[in-house]
């Protein structure tokens, strides 16, 4: 599998995330495209550097979301856009390095929250 740096995909998640005015320090998630994944159900995910490392190299949280590229790439602009608020909803407001969990990032969540994106358009 391939990885490369995904402006494109940093601009649009800098974007939803002062649109919904999400508490992220955004200069902390990066993002990436991977290309060659054989997942057939996974169009994204997000990543953390765990604490060990963090403390190990000095600095704060980041989280990467990745983008798979075959999966992503081909899905209209909307399910884009649901996709990214669905991985930027599992970073915390602690910023810490965790992850929130399906129970609170769920279609519904996520559509409440595209639907106040969509909104602000």
């Amino acid at each position: 599998m391939k990885y490369e740096k995904a402006p494109d995909i940093e601009t649009k998640v800098q974007e939803i995330s002062r649109i919904l005015e999400l508490p992220h320090d955004i200069s902390r998630v990066l993002c990436i495209r991977s290309i060659g994944s054989k997942r057939r159900h996974t169009i994204a995910r997000c990543h953390s550097v765990s604490r060990a490392v963090q403390t190990g190299l000095g600095i704060d949280a980041h989280y990467v979301i990745e983008v798979l590229s075959e999966n992503f790439d081909k899905l209209p602009e909307e399910e884009k856009a649901r996709t990214l608020i669905h991985e930027l909803m599992h970073i915390p407001k602690a910023f810490g390095g965790g992850f929130k969990g399906h129970r609170v990032v769920n279609r519904r969540a996520v559509e409440r929250m595209y639907a106040r994106y969509k909104n602000s358009l």
